[in-house]
């Protein structure tokens, strides 16, 4: 029997065998992060764009719809396609928030 390409030559069972304690611990580390973030001091992060991107992604994770990765991966990307003159920041933040804003 042959396997259709762009499927997973792994049944659902053999990838739950192989592959769930992993991603049973990343779940816990990101439900640890956002019970962190509601922990904190000041609640002054509403408005960040990785928390908005954040967000979003998880609801992506939690739909039951084909081609989360390229969704997700959407999300946290640069839309820009245009080459910059120079970098706009000196590292990766993870999320696009727009342009910068000089001020």
């Amino acid at each position: 029997m042959s396997v259709p390409l762009g499927t997973c030559p792994l049944s659902q069972r053999q990838l739950l065998e192989e592959y769930f304690i992993e991603h049973r611990t990343k779940i816990l580390d990101l439900a640890a992060f956002l019970d962190r973030l509601d922990r904190a001091r000041e609640q002054d992060a509403g408005d960040d764009f990785r928390l908005r991107a954040f967000r979003q992604a998880l609801e992506v994770l939690s739909a039951d719809t084909p081609s989360r990765i390229q969704a997700v991966q959407t999300i946290l990307s640069d839309p820009r396609s245009e080459l910059l003159e120079s970098l706009d920041r000196k590292g990766a933040l993870g999320a696009y928030g727009g342009p910068r804003q000089e001020g």
